[in-house]
């Protein structure tokens, strides 16, 4: 099992050495752009943006597609449940708006070490030390919480429990080693915070930078161009006559 695995992009690509804070905020006024579009043409252009914009990513087409199907799927069954409810294209909106929104922020985010966002946000954002290396001590113990589901499903297995074919076993297994996990996390979670709070991560005061990280040239025509996308999307979607406002 690998969902919790961190994606690993190529070291030199562009989007890959991008200031974090940037990405984010070039995710975020995609989102907002989508947000606030309803319509079906809005979104499938900045699907196709996003989609010229993953060789700049350092990603893998079969690597990207084979951990984010259930983006794909997820919006798939939006489309046509909303489809056969409302009408086809409102279906088409919806469908094309969770896939972008998605692949906006997967995009941003797969690209991104946990610790440069870490020091991006206390740098650049002005993130509380406390708070950013707090969620950056979460973000690294996913890959482990994905192994330990594994272990307890390996163990159960072992043990001859199984749910053979009844969906109503599956479930409660599911749900038990849901709660094992649980359990699991909190006391990883205790044992955590005592050694950072021992080694000073809780101490007030101000904390030194070990690797300073400034917003450059790129960073900012990496904004730009999301927001060039947005408006451009928009402004493609007007001159169709298909563009639909959120509040309208």
């Amino acid at each position: 099992m690998r969902l919790f695995t961190p994606l690993r992009p190529a070291a030199d690509a562009p989007l890959a050495n991008a200031n974090p804070v940037a990405k984010l905020a070039a995710a975020l006024l995609l989102m907002v752009v989508l947000f606030l579009s309803v319509d079906p043409v809005t979104p499938l252009i900045v699907l196709v943006a996003l989609a010229m914009a993953v060789p700049f990513t350092g990603l893998g087409w079969r690597v990207l597609l084979a951990r984010t199907w259930p983006i794909l799927l997820a919006g798939t069954v939006v489309a046509v449940i909303n489809g056969l409810a409302a009408s086809p294209v409102s279906g088409l909106a919806l469908g094309f708006r969770v896939m972008a929104l998605a692949y906006s922020g997967v995009l941003a985010i797969a690209t991104t070490d946990p610790t440069d966002l870490t020091d991006a946000l206390i740098q650049q954002v002005h993130l509380s030390p406390r708070f950013a290396v707090g969620a950056l001590a979460a973000v690294r113990l996913l890959p482990v919480m994905a192994l330990e589901w594994q272990t307890i499903s390996l163990a159960r297995r072992a043990r001859g429990v199984t749910a053979g074919r009844s969906p109503l076993a599956a479930v409660q297994l599911a749900f038990g080693k849901l709660m094992t996990l649980l359990v699991g996390a909190i006391r990883r979670a205790t044992r955590l915070s005592t050694a950072m709070e021992a080694r000073g991560f809780g101490s007030a005061g101000c904390r030194s930078v070990a690797r300073p990280r400034r917003m450059m040239a790129g960073d900012w025509w990496l904004i730009a161009a999301a927001a060039a996308v947005g408006l451009a999307a928009i402004g493609f979607s007007l001159a169709l006559g298909a563009w639909e406002f959120l509040f309208a």
